[in-house]
């Protein structure tokens, strides 16, 4: 367990030892942490010979751990895409591409053959342009996705509170994952929740009082996985209204996360928010309307940030372990719900349009454009190297730490 009196400037050291360990763990872990390779790829080989669509947000790191259920103010629960953290207007082929190689990364950690990804693209193609012909999502679900879905539907506070702060009293408890606060961090938290904006956003969730109270109970550096390196992150542990309704209702954890430059390629002359944090917010309104209404831009020590609710419906999807049946089913659902949160962007005119363009290219042999399948079979290649070295260097450091 990690002092719960980690230093400030202390931070950035412990978060690389734990994001290449992550990196380290497995290839498909490895290709959610490296995005960067992703984007030097499209900048360097693939940007003139990938179709080029319309001028739409796009999730820009669309893997598959960045989709999920998620809840509206209201309580209701779909799968969306969940982290927006690279957002951008550009071209929604790159969320295709990027959604194939996690997938095609998941069957290989699955130990299933090569035909399977063969397969995989072919309906993961079939999902995206049904959505944009205006079908509905599929009801089919692989096996992964419906567990994960039907268990958000189930879960309350105390899931929450079990899950993300360890514990269902009113504390975050410090340890591994929580650390202490400095002075300056404290009195900054104060003062955001002080803001009548953020006051409105926290109390319009769940049927609450508009004008009730809101109280900070604790809060916490949050160290949270590959995303936290070099940012700041923060969970807040807030009491709404009197403290005898905490128990029903009255408490929320907010996460206030840094938003940062976008590595993520965009169309030039976009018209898109200069601050960060506002172009998160806005493309999340676009792509996953569930997450955009819960979301606000905010200043935080100078720095842009993020604030949203965390709901006990929100999950990630683990698919680490699929069967061929589960790997075609889940590519196929979740192309069509990244292929409607394209779609909803797009006039009538647009959609068709972008669904010829995608049906140019077709292999003979294969129902899905040779430029999908030339860029995952490239993208494995680099990526399957890149891990490889990964390991390699990680195992030196932990072989000789000083050096």
């Amino acid at each position: 367990m990690q002092s719960t009196l980690v230093k400030f400037e202390d931070r950035g050291v412990i978060l690389q030892q734990q994001r290449n360990l992550k990196m380290a763990r497995s290839a498909h872990a490895y290709v959610r942490g490296s995005t960067i390779k992703f984007y030097e790829w499209l900048e360097q080989t693939a940007a003139k010979s990938l179709p080029q669509g319309p001028p739409v947000w796009i999730c820009g790191d669309c893997h598959l751990g960045n989709l999920g259920p998620v809840a509206n103010a209201k309580g209701a629960v779909e799968i969306e895409i969940r982290d927006l953290d690279q957002t951008v207007i550009g071209n929604p082929t790159h969320d295709l591409v990027r959604l194939a190689l996690s997938l095609a990364t998941a069957i290989r950690g699955s130990d299933l053959p090569g035909v399977t990804t063969a397969l995989v693209l072919e309906r993961m193609m079939d999902g995206y342009e049904n959505a944009l012909s205006g079908r509905s999502v599929p009801r089919r679900m692989s096996e992964p996705v419906r567990v994960v879905l039907q268990r958000a539907v189930r879960r309350r506070w105390r899931h929450l509170a079990e899950e993300r702060i360890e514990n269902v009293t009113p504390a975050i408890p410090l340890g591994k994952h929580f650390w202490s606060l400095s002075p300056q961090e404290k009195k900054e938290i104060e003062r955001v929740f002080r803001k009548e904006k953020v006051v409105l956003l926290v109390t319009s969730l769940r049927r609450r009082d508009s004008g009730a109270s809101v109280r900070v109970l604790d809060a916490a550096y949050w160290m949270k996985g590959c995303s936290s390196l070099g940012r700041l992150r923060y969970a807040v542990l807030l009491g709404i209204g009197k403290p005898k309704h905490y128990r029903h209702g009255g408490l929320c954890l907010i996460d206030i996360k840094e938003a940062v430059r976008a590595a993520a390629p965009y169309y030039r002359g976009s018209q898109m928010p200069e601050n960060n944090a506002e172009r998160v917010v806005e493309g999340a309104k676009k792509l996953s309307p569930f997450l955009g209404q819960r979301m606000m831009a905010e200043k935080f020590l100078g720095r842009q940030v993020v604030l949203r609710e965390l709901l006990p419906q929100d999950l990630k999807l683990e698919m680490d372990q699929l069967t061929r049946d589960d790997a075609i089913a889940a590519a196929h659902f979740l192309a069509s719900v990244v292929g409607r949160a394209h779609a909803r962007q797009m006039d009538s005119k647009d959609r068709k349009k972008w669904r010829d363009d995608l049906n140019r290219n077709r292999l003979k042999s294969l129902d899905a454009p040779s430029w999908l399948w030339r860029s995952v079979v490239d993208l494995s290649s680099i990526h399957e190297s890149a891990y490889l070295e990964h390991c390699r260097q990680y195992a030196l450091k932990m072989a000789h730490p000083a050096k």
